[in-house]
């Protein structure tokens, strides 16, 4: 008898994908483990720092009505109560151990249940999350913000002044006045945490073009483990709902992860009062993995 069996060992499917891009090796990598009802919250944490992804996520039996499963999402150092990426790509691996083509789910996170749609289209698949709805927060001085950075006050756009805005995860919108700043960023993690104080936040610095409907970002936190997100869809929505509000813009193309060598494409659009992001989500790996060894 193998030894894992005799420790009580128990295997799980394991799915890794990157999101936000048509391109393997591209966008944010997720891994996504099945079937993790017996998954205790130190084994997740333990193995989010294994993959030493921005996040990893669990997939779990609903506790609430309505939901279709209960998605666990863990950064390196906790579990975050929603996230852009690991929603499209959950559901994308939810939907492939299903033998499912074309879905519609409600997945259960830490902020309530969102709707997410999936498709598979000639070989490519698609998927997007209905956020929750736009909670505006404190506007910031431009000139703390853009020095958390390492740009000058004088980067900032002063139409639109840096402002906290959640759709299931805070994001401190920060808009510069030309694109080439958001590639001289150079932030420095002390700073940004000055700037959070108590109030956890992801910093996305941005470069808009409402008339357009698109944008250039990058996103900056020090609780992840590279400091730099690729990809960050629980910032997508933030930003289209503020743009909305300040400039009528209600769909947006989001280039982001370029200065990490991840370049990725998110789409976000206001529906009704919440805004939908969406992206292409390509798997890289099927495989096992085994947890709780006993």
């Amino acid at each position: 008898m193998p030894s894992s069996a005799r420790s009580g060992a128990r295997s799980h499917s394991f799915t890794w994908l990157d999101v936000f891009t048509e391109t393997p090796l591209a966008g944010n990598g997720l891994a996504v483990v099945h079937d993790a009802d017996g998954v205790d919250e130190e084994t997740m944490l333990r193995f989010a720092r294994e993959t030493r992804l921005s996040e990893t996520t669990f997939v779990q039996s609903p506790t609430v009505s309505g939901a279709d499963y209960r998605n666990r999402i863990w950064t390196v150092t906790k579990e975050v109560p929603f996230a852009g990426h690991p929603s499209l790509g959950t559901a994308v691996a939810v939907a492939r151990s299903r033998g499912e083509r074309e879905a519609r789910y409600v997945q259960q996170t830490g902020v309530g249940l969102q709707p997410v749609d999936v498709r598979l289209e000639r070989e490519r698949w698609f998927a997007s999350v209905l956020q929750e709805r736009a909670e505006f927060g404190a506007e910031l001085d431009a000139g703390p913000v853009m020095a958390a950075v390492g740009l000058e006050a004088s980067d900032a756009e002063r139409t639109l002044p840096p402002q906290v805005v959640s759709t299931g995860l805070p994001a401190l919108i920060a808009a510069v006045s030309e694109e080439a700043a958001v590639s001289r960023a150079a932030p420095n993690p002390e700073s940004i945490d000055a700037l959070q104080g108590e109030d956890s936040f992801n910093l996305y610095l941005c470069w808009c073009d409402p008339a357009r409907g698109r944008a250039r970002a990058r996103m900056f936190n020090p609780s992840l483990g590279p400091g730099e997100d690729p990809a960050t869809g629980s910032a997508a929505g933030p930003l289209c709902a503020y743009l909305a509000q300040r400039m009528g813009c209600t769909r947006l193309e989001i280039s982001q992860g370029a200065e990490m060598g991840r370049p990725s494409r998110l789409l976000a659009e206001l529906e009704g009062d919440r805004v939908r992001v969406g992206g292409g989500v390509v798997p890289v790996i099927d495989g096992r993995v085994r947890l709780n060894l006993g």
